[in-house]
């Protein structure tokens, strides 16, 4: 937040900042004089002179479009540099996304939100928490050879976890593990020893994590979300299925960590309540 400030405390910030800026461009006086059609005797008295007075708003535009910075910014109204319309572009940025969560940059987000809580919905089952049957099951049918490389990436984002002192919070709807445990819709196919072993992978890491690791289970047929990941108060990603979404402004990010709390507040099984319900859903696969 900026602060109020003097006159003449504001005009001396100008005189600093437009120091900073030309110098992080290496523009003379000279320079700028040319580049902004001002006279260089102007130009040197912007940097020079001890008065409360302020430029000219045209003068201070002009500067700032030379000096690509922002007019704002030059005049003490902002905290950053950047023009308003470089800000919004970086605010929201489109990537490439694979099939499986196997790239660089999903793992550099998490490695940046260490030691903030990281707040998940995901598309299927948490690929961290999958066991290597079902990750290869699942993908290789897509991916190949590059199936070890997926289920590499996992275990990687899983030793993470462990190491990284964040809180994990995953919102699952119910369906998604009713459907693997049972094998219908997505887990047609999927044979039952598969299944119990998901569930007992399932158990052994929430009882390792808890409560380091809390999932959530909500009802789809009440509730919906679109996958996505929020990395503490940096991050919102929208996962689209060829691509994610990435939001870094504060007004967003708080707006889908919103939506997740809302899920949590809707979920029908809380935390605490996560063990109880593998427990019947092993119970469900070995009666057959």
């Amino acid at each position: 937040m900026i602060e109020r400030i003097d006159k003449r405390d504001r005009a001396s910030l100008f005189r600093q900042r437009l120091l900073q800026a030309m110098a992080a461009k290496t523009v003379s006086q000279s320079a700028l004089a040319r580049m902004t059609g001002v006279d260089r005797s102007t130009i040197s008295q912007l940097l020079t002179g001890s008065g409360a007075r302020l430029p000219h708003a045209q003068v201070v535009a002009a500067c700032a479009t030379a000096l690509s910075v922002s007019a704002d910014w030059l005049l003490g109204l902002a905290d950053r540099p950047e023009p308003l319309a470089d800000l919004m572009a970086a605010a929201m940025t489109i990537t490439e996304a694979p099939r499986a969560l196997i790239d660089d940059q999903i793992f550099a987000w998490h490695r940046d939100a260490a030691g903030y809580k990281i707040r998940h919905v995901p598309a299927t089952l948490p690929d961290m928490l999958k066991t290597r049957a079902l990750m290869r099951w699942e993908y290789e049918p897509q991916l190949g050879r590059t199936v070890d490389q997926a289920i590499g990436a996992s275990q990687d984002r899983l030793d993470w976890m462990r190491a990284a002192r964040s809180d994990y919070e995953i919102a699952l709807p119910l369906h998604e593990l009713q459907s693997m445990a049972h094998g219908e819709g997505y887990y047609r196919g999927l044979p039952p020893d598969l299944r119990l072993e998901q569930i007992d992978r399932f158990a052994r890491l929430y009882d390792q994590l808890y409560p380091a690791l809390r999932i959530y289970t909500y009802d789809a047929r009440r509730v919906f979300s679109a996958p996505v990941t929020i990395f503490g108060p940096l991050l919102a990603v929208l996962y689209l299925g060829r691509s994610y979404i990435a939001f870094r402004d504060r007004q967003r990010i708080a707006a889908i960590s919103g939506h997740f709390d809302w899920l949590v507040r809707e979920a029908e099984g809380g935390g605490r309540d996560f063990p109880a319900l593998l427990a019947g859903l092993r119970a469900d696969v070995a009666k057959g």
